[in-house]
Order: C-alpha cells, then structure tokens, then sequence
C-alpha cells in the first residue's frame, strides 16, 4: 500500500462486527484462566499482554503501522521522544560505551547523550556532519556502538547525508540511528539509504495536534548483531533474567526491539499511555495531506523571508540556495518539514522585539504541529548550552525557529510582516 493508506488502514484492522476505530485498550493487565500460559508469557515463550508497562495493544498497533511506513521488521512505542532516544541507545550500549552524536542536533538530546549518559558511564564524541568521511572514520574508537543523528536537525536545518553515515557506521561494525522526527516517514525514510534504527518525537508531526507526548523507535531488521557477539553481548550472551534466553537466537530479525521491550521498558518504565497512543493514531491518518501543507506554507514563507529587508539570513533547505538543498532534494524531493530557521539584521534583539509584536504566531516551546509557533533556541529549547556547544549545534545566539502551521498561508505571511516592521 501507498503511505496514505498504510496512514488509514494499517495497524488495527477490524473483523466482523469490531470497532471500525482502534479501540482503547485502557487497562493494566490481562485476563488468563491457565496459570500455565501466564507462566509462558513471562518466560516469552507464548505471545500475549501481561501488564501495559511492557505491551499494550492500543500501543503496539499504532507501533506497526509506524513501522510500516518507516520500512522496518518491529516497532515499540515509548512515554517520549527523548525515553525513544534514550531506550534506542540503551539497548545496544552500556557503561564503558561510546556513541558518535552527530554535532547538529536538538539540544535536549545533546543534553541526553553528552551530559546525563556520560554519568551512566557511556561516552560519546561529537562530530561536524559536514566533516569528510576520512576525518569522521578518527572518531571512532573500539568501544563505539553506535552512530546517531538527525535526518534533519533541529533547529539549524542541516540536512544529513544519510548514505555517508551509514557507510561510516557500518565500516566500524555499528548501527546508524536516525532520528527522523521533522521529515516524518512520509517525506524520508532513512532505512532506505541505508539506517538501521529510526527514533521519533510522535509529539510532533505524528501527534500533530500538540495533545500528547510520545516516541517510537522501529527497527529495519538489517543489522545483524550476532555478527559481532563481543560488541553487543546483551543481544547475543544470555540474559539470566529470562533463565539464559539470547535474544538473537529466539527472536532473530525481532530481537533488538524484543530486548528493549522486555528487559528496558519492563525494568525503566517509560512506557506510552494507550490514550497517548489513541491520539497518535488519529494524527497519522492525516499525517501526509498535513505534511504536504507544511511543507508548501514553509517553502513560500521561507522565500517571503528570503526577500524582507529586516531579515539576515534564512535557513531552510527548499530554497535552491541553500547549502543542503541538493542533499534535502536527494533524500527529502517531496519536502522536508515545516520548520524555518532565520535571523535578523537586528540581531538577537530584534528577534525578542518581533516576537513581541506577533499576533496569530505564539511564542511557546513547541514545534511542528497544526499551528504556527516561533521561540528563540538559544533561550528556550538550548538553554543548558553554553555559546561553544551553541555553535557546535549550528545555533546561532540570534536565531529564531519558525515551525509553519497549517492555516492560510495568507495568515501567516500577514502576521510575520506586521511583526518584520
């Protein structure tokens, strides 16, 4: 099927005289009438719902139908985007490992990776990107158990080349994770250039609605983690937990996403709520008509800004101008998000001034859902970066982050101008 249809009708699919809408399963726990088979579901020998905190099934249809339109073998939901970052992670790489993070990247995940992971003992060393692939390869370190980064960051735009990192990841034997939020599954899919595990924010584009909070991470299936027993040994040593069981040899293709379900989210929690996952699910089904007004509103209020006098520099790859426009048109040519970076000749006083002066446009912490919002980056969303780990993630002191909605664009244009004068 075509993604606007994965969108509608895949996931729960009803049988005679069912709920044509998923239902909510809003429930802690399950029914059995044989302790037997309750005992075969704990020592996941049976398929089968035990509590919500590890599987719900609200939750794990809206997790296929996210897996299939990302491309992948198994899909999880999670409590957000940052316990999907956190989990997809976790998973493969304990105390004593070391991550590549890709230097543009949304503050809170740096935040993530580089200061309260680095406290679990894992490591990570930071990279340009833009750096050629000789000088990426000296990142690397025999440790390593991942590469991660965002098809397209947020909030500096850049626009990643997906076949080079997952070259770079696969040459040092690790996965590349992608976390795909902005782009949503209808405009990239990074398991197709070659990415092994995709993370979102469903809080975002998914949701699209900024009524609930969630994540997911799904699995392409294509890494083959027994290849590499001594880098991955919680995938491929037995877990005494579950009386020896390794993941790999029972589940294969389903393992990493069976690891993380069974032992992570049984034993940290970060589970979705299945009402979450109910919201979810009402955003996908018109996740690609909104994507396609996002992306068309964004593309004309990004060359509105391109032409105003007040503005210094706007950053958005749909203009030809662009650096990452031939990257963005590679992997994203039917669009990449509806978010715009930009600066003023002011600086970043005229961009508190402006800010002030919107009418329609609110000023919150927030990004790509229906309505048009705006915040400055370096006082919100990265606020914990001092100025070198600011330009590290590609965020100037002075720019502003304009998450295009879905209104009239006429709206839009007529609020940003009144603000720009």
């Amino acid at each position: 099927m075509k993604k606007e249809t994965i969108c509608i009708q895949s996931g729960w699919k009803p049988k005679n005289g069912e709920p044509r809408i998923l239902p909510i399963y809003q429930s802690t726990t399950f029914k059995y009438d044989d302790p037997e088979h309750m005992g075969s579901l704990f020592a996941l020998e049976a398929g089968g719902y035990l509590y919500s905190r590890i599987q719900n099934p609200t939750n794990d249809l809206v997790a296929a139908k996210i897996c299939e339109l990302e491309g992948g073998v198994a899909a999880m939901l999670t409590s957000s985007g940052q316990a999907a970052i956190y989990y997809a992670i976790f998973n493969i790489c304990e105390a004593g490992g070391h991550v590549i993070l890709s230097g543009k990247i949304y503050g809170g995940t740096f935040n993530l990776i580089a200061i309260t992971m680095k406290k679990m003992g894992i490591e990570c060393t930071i990279v340009d990107p833009d750096a050629s692939i000789e000088e990426l390869h000296k990142a690397f370190r025999p440790n390593t158990k991942c590469v991660l980064a965002e098809s397209v960051a947020n909030p500096s735009m850049v626009v990643l080349d997906i076949e080079k990192f997952a070259k770079l990841a696969h040459d040092h034997h690790v996965p590349l994770i992608i976390d795909n939020t902005f782009p949503t599954p209808i405009n990239c899919n990074p398991i197709e250039w070659g990415a092994d595990i995709v993370v979102h924010s469903t809080t975002k584009y998914m949701d699209g609605h900024a009524m609930s909070i969630g994540g997911a991470i799904v699995d392409s299936g294509n890494f083959d983690f027994s290849l590499y027993p001594e880098k991955f040994p919680g995938l491929c040593t037995p877990d005494e937990t579950y009386h020896g069981l390794i993941y790999m040899e029972k589940f294969g293709k389903a393992a990493y996403i069976t690891k993380a379900t069974v032992q992570l989210m049984r034993d940290i929690g970060a589970c979705q709520a299945p009402q979450n996952a109910f919201y979810v699910n009402i955003g996908l089904e018109t996740l690609p008509l909104r994507m396609e007004r996002h992306c068309r509103n964004a593309q004309a209020v990004a060359e509105f800004l391109d032409g105003n006098e007040a503005v210094d520099w706007v950053n958005y790859p749909g203009l030809p101008e662009n650096k990452y426009y031939h990257l963005a048109q590679k992997y994203m040519p039917n669009g990449t998000c509806g978010v715009i970076s930009f600066g003023l000749k002011g600086g970043r006083e005229a961009a508190e001034t402006m800010m002030q002066k919107l009418k329609m446009v609110a000023v919150l912490t927030h990004v790509a859902d229906a309505r048009t919002c705006i915040l400055h980056p370096a006082s919100h969303t990265h606020r914990q970066m001092n100025d070198e780990q600011l330009n590290e993630a590609g965020v100037n002191p002075a720019m502003i982050r304009l998450s295009v909605g879905i209104e009239h664009i006429e709206d839009i244009l007529t609020d940003l101008g009144q603000a720009l004068i």
